[in-house]
């Protein structure tokens, strides 16, 4: 078995400021992102990681001007590699922020893996969060077309065969990172907990540099040494190196 990550662009967010991303640096300037889907394949069926925004209504919802062109389109892409939606058993959501869960129902035959308790922050966040979660009135949150897809976990489990899931609390309270052991090494998808490589990398006030979005931020240091312990390379969920990159193995 060797297991191997690719990311694939599913759209890009324009304009955002940078301190929204790595935490009180970056004053008055902005930054454009990728959004990035991640399929481990290699198993005994692909796993998806991270499904992508509903790019129609992220300005008029949500205020972000984003763009999607038709190969980015989440089972457009993942046809990409040669795999169709259907064959698709296992979604993760690193968490429930609408950029990373609203395609789940694109992949009918999957279970949707979150953490317990970021389910029910989803379902009920407190004011600030609401957006971000998709809460906004007269609208239904877009990750509730596959909510019968759900599987809540508790904690850091053994999802198949030398992936893993890690629990990474903090940008939101049941936030997961995906550790694969692949055959170059261990890689960690680690959702939002690391935004970009600058996140990751730090400056000369920080080892590492956490977002300017996150519901605990004791919590979100402690993952971040929670991942120095599981001696892995880090794949940020928002750098376009990463997509340009594309494959990890």
């Amino acid at each position: 078995m060797a297991l191997s990550v690719t990311a694939l662009s599913v759209g890009r967010a324009f304009g955002l400021n940078l301190p929204c991303l790595t935490y009180m640096r970056g004053w008055g300037s902005t930054i454009d992102i990728p959004l990035i889907m991640f399929v481990v394949e290699g198993g005994d069926a692909p796993i998806v990681v991270d499904t992508g925004a509903d790019v129609t209504r992220a300005w008029d919802t949500h205020g972000i001007r984003m763009e999607q062109t038709v190969d980015e389109q989440p089972d457009v892409a993942l046809r990409s590699l040669g795999i169709e939606p259907d064959e698709v058993q296992i979604v993760v959501n690193t968490h429930m922020h609408w950029d990373h869960n609203s395609n789940n129902h694109l992949f009918p035959n999957a279970r949707v893996v979150v953490q317990q308790r970021e389910l029910d922050f989803a379902r009920n966040p407190v004011p600030w969060h609401r957006m971000l979660f998709d809460v906004v009135p007269g609208l239904r949150p877009a990750w509730q077309q596959a909510e019968e897809q759900m599987s809540p976990v508790d904690g850091d489990i053994e999802l198949a065969p030398g992936v893993t899931l890690v629990t990474l609390p903090g940008h939101t309270p049941g936030s997961q990172g995906v550790l694969v052991e692949a055959a170059g090494g261990r890689y960690l998808i680690a959702g939002d907990c690391v935004y970009l490589y600058d996140n990751w990398h730090g400056d000369d006030d920080a080892d590492h540099i956490p977002p300017g979005y996150y519901t605990d931020l004791i919590a979100h240091d402690q993952s971040l040494h929670k991942i120095e312990s599981l001696a892995c390379e880090v794949i940020p969920s928002h750098d376009s190196r990463v997509v340009e990159r594309k494959i990890f193995k």
